[in-house]
This record gives C-alpha cells, sequence and structure tokens, in this order.
C-alpha cells in the first residue's frame, strides 16, 4: 500500500470486520458491491466468487483460485 499511494495512487480498503474509518490513512468500506464499482483495479490476496462480476479488474497472487 505505501508504494502505491507514494505514486500518488488512491487507495480504497474493502474489510467488513474493520470499523474504523481508515487503514493506514486510506479509506475503509464495507460495502462490496461499492467497493466493487469504485475501483478501477483490485489487488487481492485471495480469489473469492463474489469478484467474478469483475474479474477483469482483479490481480491476485492466488492463480489457481484454490488458496
Amino acid at each position: 500500500m505505501k508504494r502505491v499511494k507514494a505514486r500518488g495512487v488512491p487507495v480504497l480498503v474493502y474489510e467488513p470486520a474493520l470499523d474504523a474509518p481508515e487503514f493506514f490513512g486510506s479509506e475503509v468500506t464495507r460495502d462490496l458491491e461499492a467497493f466493487k464499482s469504485r475501483c478501477d483495479l483490485i489487488v487481492a490476496n485471495r480469489w473469492g466468487d463474489e469478484l467474478a462480476d469483475v474479474a477483469g479488474k482483479v490481480y491476485t497472487r492466488d492463480l489457481f483460485r484454490r488458496d
């Protein structure tokens, strides 16, 4: 996140379990649909079926969509 933000790219964090309005200075949302519509690019640790409708803008280390 630090490297991306240092280049001037705004970061929106999706985390339904986090009650804080910010995480390391980035806005936090708990609304997945709003998150998906507001983001041009989504970086995810793991693939989830809830990302299928925006698969074209998801980048993940989970190449085989199983871990």
